[in-house]
Order: C-alpha cells, then sequence, then structure tokens
C-alpha cells in the first residue's frame, strides 16, 4: 500500500514537471492575451463555416456546449438526435447526399463509444464524417475526472486519423486538416478530440481549475502556467480549407480503350465508390457517362437510381447470367467480397477491368477466385469517358428478354395471393413504386423486409437510395432519414424499416417532429428477425431468439412520438394499401412525419438469401 502511495507520488510529480516544462517552454514564443474574444468552441464553428458545413449532429453534453452554441450563432444548423449513434449515421447521410464532410459532435466517454457501430459503418461506406468528441480536462487527464477513457485509442482503428489538440491555438488547423484528411484519397472518419479547457473560454478555465490571480506554492504555480499554456498564441486569423484531391493513378487507360473496342457482351457493374467525391455532381457525370457508354448497367449501393427508373441500359433482375456470360466485365467501385460471391460470380473467361480508389479493394479476393485483367486505382468518372461505345446491340437485346422475363416473374408472386395471414411484401413494394416521384429518397435499414424493397423498387434519381453498405449495420434509419433531410431539404424520405430493426432508431421520430425535419417510415412488422430465422430455422432446426410480437403496433409508438400513425393491416387488399400510403404522402406534405405499420404475411419471396 504504501509503495504504491509512493509511486502515485511520483507519477503526479512527474506529470506536474512535465507539464511545467511545456508552459515555460511555450512562454518565450507565445503570449497569452486574457482577453481574447474568442473561445476553442468558436474557433471550430469558424473553421466549420469555411468549410460550406451547413449542419452539425449531436446529441447534446456539457463537454461540447461551447461548439455547438458558437454553431449556433454563426448559423451553422445543430441537429439534435435522441442517440449518438443517430447523430454519427446523420453525418454519414449528409455526406453522403450533398457531398463535403458530414460532422457530429458528441460529449466525452460513452457518448463517444455511443457511435462506434455508426463510425465503423463509415468506414466501410467510404463515408466522409468529422467527429467531434469532447474530453475530459488536460490537467485532469489519468486522475479519475468524469468520462475521462482513452478516447484515441478506441478510435484509431476505425478511423483515417486521430487528432488529440491540446492547445486552444491549434483548433482551427487541426479541424481544416481532419476535413482534408476524411475527404483526401478514399474517404472515411477522422476523430478530433478537444478538451474541455480547451474549448471553453479563458475566464471559464481558470476559475474550473482553481488558478488564483496570485498563485502560491508549486501546485498553484504548475495549475496557473499550463492554464495560461493551453490559451497562449491564440489569434483571430481567417482560415483557408485545405486542398482535397482523389490521387487517382488512372494507369491502363490504352489497354482498357483496346478491350472494350472489341467487347461483344459487355457489363459494367457500379458500386458506391463510382460515387466519390459524394455529392450531385459526380452523380450526374457518373450517369452522363454510363448512358454515352452504351453498354448493360448494374448498379449496387447508392449507386441505384443513377439512370432512373426505366432506361435502356439498366438491369436490375439478372446480373447472375450477365456476369457468367459476359466477355469484358468493367467493375467501377464495385467490390469482388460477398456482393460478387468473391469474385466467383465473374466469367473466368471474361476480360475484366477493375476500378478503385482503394488499392486493397481493387484486388480483394484477386488470385482466389477471380484475376483482372486491367486493375488500375483510378475514379470511374476518369475512365468512362474515355471508353469507346461497344458493338453490343443483340447483347443487350438478349438481356432484355431476359429481364422482363424475370420482372414478369416478380410480378407473379405479388399477384399469386398465396400469402393469407398478412400483406405480402412484393404486393406493397409494387404498390409504393407506383407513386414514388423524382424526389423519393428511399432509406433501407432492415434485413429480409429491405431486401425485398431492393429488388422491386425502382429509385428515380441519382443519389436517391441509401443503405448502410458493406457492413450490413441495423439501425441506420432515423439518423440517415435525419442527415438526408437536412441535407437535401427537397427530398421526399422514405425510411423502410424492419420490424426488429426499426427499435434502434424510432425514438428518432421525435427529432424529426421536433426540428421539422419529417419523414414517412414504413415499418413491415412479420413479428420475426426474418433473415436470421429463414436459415436457423432450416440449419438447425429452431426459431429462438428470432420471434418478435406481431401484434406490435408500431404506428401507435410514432403517435407517441408526434407523428401521423397509419396502419396497413393483415388483410388489406392492393386498394387499401395504396390508400394509406397516399394518405401518407398527403400528411407528409404537410410538415408531418408518418409512421406506416405494416402487418407482413410469411412469404419466400427470399428464399436461399444469405444471412452470413
Amino acid at each position: 500500500m504504501k509503495q504504491a502511495v509512493a509511486q502515485g507520488a511520483i507519477i503526479a510529480r512527474q506529470k506536474a514537471i512535465s507539464l511545467c516544462r511545456t508552459a515555460m517552454l511555450d512562454r518565450p514564443f507565445y503570449r497569452l492575451d486574457p482577453d481574447f474574444p474568442l473561445h476553442g468552441g468558436d474557433l471550430v464553428a469558424r473553421a466549420l463555416q469555411v468549410h460550406d458545413v451547413k449542419q452539425v449532429f449531436t446529441l447534446a453534453g456539457g463537454h461540447i456546449s461551447p461548439v455547438l452554441t458558437a454553431c449556433e450563432s454563426l448559423g451553422i444548423r445543430v441537429v439534435d438526435t435522441r442517440h449518438e449513434a443517430s447523430a454519427a449515421f446523420a453525418a454519414d447521410a449528409a455526406a453522403r447526399v450533398a457531398g463535403g464532410v458530414g460532422v457530429c459532435v458528441v460529449t466525452a466517454g460513452p457518448g463517444i463509444t455511443n457511435t462506434i457501430t455508426a463510425v465503423k459503418n463509415a468506414q466501410m461506406a467510404e463515408s466522409p464524417v468529422l467527429l467531434i468528441g469532447g474530453a475530459a480536462p488536460s490537467l485532469l487527464r489519468g486522475r479519475g475526472a468524469l468520462q475521462d477513457i482513452d478516447q484515441v485509442s478506441v478510435l484509431r482503428s476505425l478511423c483515417k486519423e486521430t487528432i488529440a489538440v491540446d492547445r486552444v491555438r491549434e483548433v482551427q488547423d487541426a479541424v481544416c486538416r481532419a476535413i482534408q484528411t476524411a475527404c483526401t484519397g478514399v474517404p472515411g472518419p477522422v476523430f478530433l478530440e478537444l478538451p474541455v479547457d480547451v474549448l471553453y473560454p479563458y475566464s471559464t478555465v481558470k476559475q474550473m481549475s482553481g488558478v488564483k490571480d496570485k498563485p502560491r506554492g508549486i501546485v498553484q504555480k504548475v495549475i496557473s502556467a499550463r492554464v495560461n499554456a493551453l490559451f497562449a498564441g491564440v489569434k483571430d486569423e481567417h482560415t483557408q480549407p485545405r486542398p482535397v484531391t482523389l490521387v487517382p493513378v488512372n494507369a491502363g487507360a490504352g489497354q482498357m480503350q483496346a478491350i472494350f473496342a472489341k467487347a461483344k457482351r459487355p457489363v459494367v457493374v457500379v458500386g458506391t465508390q463510382a460515387l466519390i467525391p459524394h455529392g450531385p455532381k459526380t452523380a450526374e457525370k457518373l450517369a452522363y457517362q454510363l448512358n454515352q457508354l452504351g453498354a448493360p448497367v448494374y448498379l449496387g449501393g447508392m449507386s441505384r437510381g443513377l439512370l432512373g427508373a426505366d432506361h435502356r441500359l439498366l438491369f436490375r433482375q439478372t446480373r447472375r447470367t450477365a456476369l457468367r456470360e459476359a466477355d469484358v466485365i468493367l467493375l467501377a467501385g464495385a467490390i469482388t467480397d460477398f456482393r460478387l460471391d468473391y469474385g466467383r460470380s465473374l466469367n473466368p473467361s471474361a476480360q475484366i477491368i477493375a476500378l478503385n480508389l482503394s488499392n486493397e479493394q481493387l484486388l480483394l479476393n484477386n488470385g482466389t477466385f477471380w484475376r483482372p485483367t486491367v486493375a488500375s486505382v483510378s475514379a470511374p468518372t476518369d475512365i468512362l469517358k474515355m471508353l469507346p461505345t461497344p458493338d453490343a446491340a443483340d447483347w443487350i437485346s438478349y438481356l432484355r428478354e431476359k429481364e422482363d422475363h424475370e420482372e414478369a416473374k416478380i410480378s407473379s408472386q405479388g399477384d399469386a395471393g398465396e400469402i393469407k395471414d398478412g400483406v405480402n411484401p412484393v404486393t406493397l413494394f409494387k404498390v409504393l413504386d407506383s407513386i414514388l416521384t423524382s424526389q423519393s429518397l428511399l432509406i433501407g435499414d432492415g434485413g429480409d423486409f429491405v431486401g425485398t424493397a431492393a429488388r422491386i423498387l425502382r429509385p428515380r434519381s441519382p443519389l436517391s437510395w441509401l443503405d448502410p453498405g458493406a457492413f450490413g449495420t441495423l439501425g441506420v434509419g432515423g439518423g440517415f432519414a435525419l442527415g438526408a433531410k437536412s441535407a437535401k431539404p427537397s427530398a421526399d424520405v422514405w425510411v423502410l424499416w424492419g420490424d426488429g430493426s426499426c427499435a434502434y432508431s424510432i425514438a428518432e421520430v421525435e427529432s424529426a417532429t421536433r426540428l421539422g425535419l419529417p419523414f414517412i417510415a414504413i415499418v413491415g412488422n412479420d413479428g420475426s428477425w426474418k433473415q436470421i430465422e429463414r436459415d436457423q430455422v432450416k440449419m438447425l432446426g429452431s426459431d429462438v431468439a428470432c420471434r418478435l410480437d406481431r401484434s406490435t403496433e408500431y404506428h401507435k409508438v410514432g403517435s407517441a412520438y408526434g407523428a401521423i400513425g397509419l396502419n396497413i393491416g393483415a388483410d388489406a387488399t392492393e386498394e387499401d394499401m395504396k390508400e394509406v400510403l397516399i394518405t401518407a404522402q398527403e400528411e407528409y406534405r404537410k410538415g408531418r412525419t408518418v409512421v406506416v405499420n405494416v402487418v407482413l404475411g410469411r412469404s419466400k419471396f427470399r428464399d436461399g438469401s444469405i444471412s452470413v
């Protein structure tokens, strides 16, 4: 015991000496202006404003209050959610829809740890997100301060960079550096840690730290020197954004041109990464280039909607056939992971062109299940414009015939009427598809329900489909809706919630109602974790932990949070469904959030889909 006390005293003394030494080293170079009018939170807000950040997403906490109040005073909208994960998901969605960086500001400790799933999702989805986290005061690190943990170590593996600031004068430069890193090359999240004593005004920090005007004794003098060092050298300087580049290599363009010139059965598979840098400009450019190229196109992830609903080159139901029979396959930001069966779905005799901004993703499973003819670290929009139009008219006609056949099969499953215990999800989505507009923005948050939606619904325009991406995360719905609506106010936002996944973020209905960021949520209520249950029962003979209560009235949950609640019961006809969904649209256009509970029957439509 005595030894431990003695060791603690030694460590404390070493820390005090270190702090004092740092403060003394600063003194010749930086002067303290105790009357400087701005605090650290002001400097954060100014740097965000320079980068044209329109909104930040948050859940309030004392560690970060100066940032939020400063943003408010500069006209940056503060969107406060009911869970930090939703705030981080919202930042992700805003970045994808509008371009630029999405900003999430959360308090220390559990505020940070509550964002971890969302930050990992942003990393795997390659979304530029700046996570600003509060932290315990610098002087109290490691001394048992409230919510004091090693946040940088927690987030290091999830972020492109983690930055810890310990001087007020470093704040603006750190924000600019963080945004540049998040948006450069392959985008991703960056964590910026700002301690309490870096964000609050000098007078407040001085008072909180117990600093006396005339400090006496070594401890008082060390604390005073340290507080003064925190604020020394701060200037009211105009900050400029740092340049952002994609750093593509664009190697092999000539070989790609030669391959496409001879193609008779070309296929283009477009992934979410093809839309980098995120935002409308890239989406419009990519859509134009795909149209000019004239090859059959299969869209995945956020690229859904790029060519509208009925484009002559757009195919949805025949990808497996096309990839097996193609002589040239262009992977435009598409990755050979589980979504392309690790490369096994590609014709081994085809010439394969792979384009990706990440060398790791570009060559994933190369040599094991597939091998590219040309692999280039490139942005698809830099390469597509160079490629010649192939002679593929007969191939397009062949695929269109097969596509029409598959669409008819799917349609017949909605018309078959074999489901007696609830609404057929295929029918539901056919009805929803019939009322979608060019302003409709669809958000998928679920397993089986969203998988069915992806087969049926036809997004009408670029950037009109959002799903979590490769991480397969549940719980994105509420946050994505708030982020998408705030970034694109003109959008008609629809959230497609499974009854399991909706529980993660249905409380954000209250946020939407309170903040005037409405959306329409459709809850597919089949009383189960269906995607898991299907395989579990088949392989292991039990539905344990897969059953939910189908009698749960999610529309009433929505009403309790301030939304309009509507119900589509088990015996609803197609006309009933359309009437309810049109009512939902009408209420939404009055500025109301709407939650529609749909009692689903048990369908075999998704039999064979994967759960692991």
